[in-house]
């Protein structure tokens, strides 16, 4: 399906690796100008080449920056003035109790989670709608509206995603701009696949790992296995495309059905 970007150029944060990269790939395989982002400038550039590389009709370009500095935020907006596209992935996180997570932690979720996407949100939607053409998507998490208390900062951020997502949407009322969050379930980053794949003895296949390690500790998945990043790449690209106007601040899961639904 031809999803009707090509020409668009978006900025997709952290798009080095992980779910950022795979939305990076699919957009670009939709004919997109892809600014990659990350704050490795070689890592980057490595990213660039292989869009280059494999979408020879683009024209990807190094947006290096870490995006938490508001400096260096500021140097990437007069660089790169104009998007189509906005996607807010950049994020971290790790598992800590609750007794453990001090003021100064919090503190650097919020900035980094939150205020990062809050600060490129707040640059690029006016253009947006001046423009009358527009995508922002936040990536949130299943932790956002089911959190499992072994990330309660990580946990709390993506939370405040859904809501900024939908106050933006707002502002976006009559317009063709967009404001939309997805929030992907345990998805097979290349962090994730080692760490699965060393948990396990090595004359298993990866795929007997991951049955293994999904039956033992997720059992409430539904599909018994990590997402793949392509697969929230193509729904991002969706959402990007025309064909999705009518989504207006809508929380999107693709948890794989770790989150019950409650009619």
């Amino acid at each position: 399906m031809d999803m009707g970007l090509s020409n668009k150029t978006a900025l997709v944060t952290g798009s080095t690796k992980g779910i950022g990269k795979a939305i990076a790939i699919e957009l670009a395989r939709e004919g997109v100008h892809v600014l990659v982002n990350g704050r490795n400038h070689e890592e980057v550039e490595r990213t660039v080449n292989e869009l280059k590389s494999d979408f020879p009709s683009t024209s990807p370009q190094n947006a290096a920056a870490d995006i938490v500095d508001r400096q260096q935020r500021e140097a990437l907006f007069e660089q790169y003035p104009d998007v189509d596209i906005l996607v807010n992935n950049m994020g971290i996180y790790e598992i800590m109790s609750y007794e453990d997570v001090d003021d100064e932690v919090w503190e650097k979720y919020f900035r980094t989670n939150v205020l990062a996407a809050n600060g490129l949100s707040k640059f690029y939607l006016p253009k947006m709608l001046k423009n009358n053409d527009g995508r922002i998507i936040f990536i949130a998490s299943e932790e956002a509206v089911m959190p499992s208390g072994q990330m309660p900062q990580y946990g709390m951020t993506k939370s405040m995603l859904l809501s900024l997502s939908k106050s933006l949407s707002k502002r976006t009322k009559g317009t063709d701009v967009t404001s939309n969050t997805i929030m992907p379930g345990p998805t097979l980053s290349e962090h994730v696949y080692q760490i699965i794949d060393s948990l396990y003895p090595d004359d298993m296949t990866f795929s007997e790992k991951e049955k293994k390690f999904m039956a033992a500790n997720l059992p409430q998945s539904e599909i018994q296995r990590f997402i793949r990043p392509f697969e929230i790449g193509r729904l991002a690209a969706f959402l990007c495309s025309p064909y999705a106007t009518a989504f207006k601040g809508s929380p999107i899961r693709m948890d794989g059905g770790m989150v019950p639904t409650i009619f």
